[in-house]
């Protein structure tokens, strides 16, 4: 099975067609199962935004599409716009994984929170799904991500997620919100964050990006993409982190962007 993973498209004052449209012929010739959006397709939760983003999104081709709230999303009361435009799936059954969706929008909030019923009902929910890979998407971090500055907006309650998470053992954790593509592994859980496929707001040297995850059986493995590039494997990305000068960081934003 192949998830293509997009994030943060941001229909709105900073959001790139052409960037998406690459993307979105890309996606099409790599036919994934699933297309799952995670949060931010909007910049301000506008009726127009909103119009656009359905617009743009219904471009890209799959069997099951899965959208994920973000904080942007939420803006303007746009929380009543959301489910208007694009139809919430808590849980998305296929014969290899179970994608499970949480909701940590708040209105006219940037940072996020799941809640004490929400988490509960997570751990009801994985519990079910000892025999398949336990997805669980959700568009704020819960795990702050190197090179994005002071954070303070991660999810409020993160331990409780975390704790919810690990109890439960989830196999793998989709996030966005940050623009900045990273992996975390620990407790047996991968926690991969998602860079922004189409906004002009980009993290450093990072190009717009997506993420490309397969499953066969137990396996996992999740790729970043970029947008009219190549494709990189998360563990390059976070080993040239470790390694990168100010003097590569030309060099390094040429070969992603290639």
């Amino acid at each position: 099975m192949i998830i293509a993973q997009i994030s943060d498209v941001h229909c709105g004052p900073m959001f790139s067609k052409e960037k998406l449209a690459a993307a979105t012929k890309e996606i099409n010739q790599l036919s994934p199962d699933i297309v799952l959006i995670t949060g931010d397709l909007t910049e301000n939760g506008l009726v127009s935004e909103f119009r656009q983003a359905a617009r743009e999104l219904k471009k890209i081709r799959s069997e099951k599409k899965i959208y994920v709230s973000g904080n942007h999303d939420y803006r303007s009361t746009g929380y009543l716009l959301f489910k208007e435009y694009f139809p919430f799936t808590q849980v998305t059954e296929t014969e290899d994984a179970a994608i499970i969706v949480l909701s940590s929008a708040r209105p006219d909030r940037d940072d996020g929170e799941v809640g004490n019923r929400q988490n509960l009902w997570l751990e009801r929910t994985l519990q079910q799904y000892k025999d398949r890979v336990k997805v669980v998407a959700i568009h704020h971090h819960v795990v702050p991500v190197p090179d994005t500055g002071a954070d303070q907006i991660t999810v409020i309650d993160a331990g409780d997620v975390l704790r919810s998470l690990v109890k439960s053992k989830a196999d793998l954790v989709l996030c966005g919100h940050r623009h900045r593509p990273w992996r975390w592994r620990f407790e047996g859980i991968e926690v991969v964050h998602a860079g922004s496929v189409s906004c002009e707001k980009l993290r450093g040297f990072f190009c717009n990006s997506y993420n490309v995850i397969k499953i066969e059986g137990k396996k996992v493995e999740a790729r970043l993409k970029i947008v009219g590039g190549e494709t990189v494997d998360f563990g390059e990305i976070v080993k040239r982190r470790e390694v990168l000068q100010a003097s590569d960081i030309s060099m390094y934003s040429d070969s992603l962007a290639r």
